[in-house]
């Protein structure tokens, strides 16, 4: 594996980790040349997924373009890189599982902000207003109201509720 800051083709692995049941390695590697550390990923090469945009429009299924909107939806937040990364191969094992290589955008959002939603409520409400395109307060409003009702039928359905 080339070293990202020397590129020297290189490295050795430091540590390895499986992310969500082994769908993905996570690679601590270290440069043998500058000492330098830095992470790599490696799963199973998936069939490429076509996302269905609104409009009709196909394009290729392009994690790092998620990744992207999820960093800007987690900024300051206290959610690290693992926990993207964990995020997005659920996502992706999910949209796999459906069996079809066409996925609608619309579903690959509802998806990314059920996962956000026991991750991070703040960034759901982010990724939410940019996703379902708010257009005012109300918007936001309905949304959050929608969201704390949703935390309080947990709690109360929660184990000590005496629900079964």
């Amino acid at each position: 594996m080339r070293c990202p800051y020397c590129q020297t083709g290189d490295s050795r692995v430091i540590d390895s980790r499986e992310l969500t049941g082994g769908a993905a390695i996570r690679r601590r590697r270290e440069c043998v040349n500058c000492r330098r550390r830095f992470t790599t990923y490696e799963r199973v090469e998936a069939v490429s997924l076509v996302v269905v945009k609104k409009d009709g429009r196909r394009e290729e299924y392009d994690p790092d373009k998620l990744r992207r909107k999820l960093r800007v939806a987690l900024t300051k937040r206290p959610i690290g890189e693992p926990e993207i990364d964990t995020l997005l191969v659920r996502v992706e094992a999910m949209l796999l599982a459906l069996g079809t290589l066409e996925v609608e955008s619309a579903l690959i959002g509802e998806t990314v902000l059920g996962e956000l939603k026991r991750l991070d409520q703040v960034a759901y409400i982010r990724f939410a207003s940019v996703y379902r395109e708010f257009g005012d307060l109300e918007d936001l409003r309905r949304e959050v109201e929608g969201l704390a009702g949703s935390q309080h039928l947990a709690n109360d359905l929660g184990p000590d509720s005496g629900a079964t």
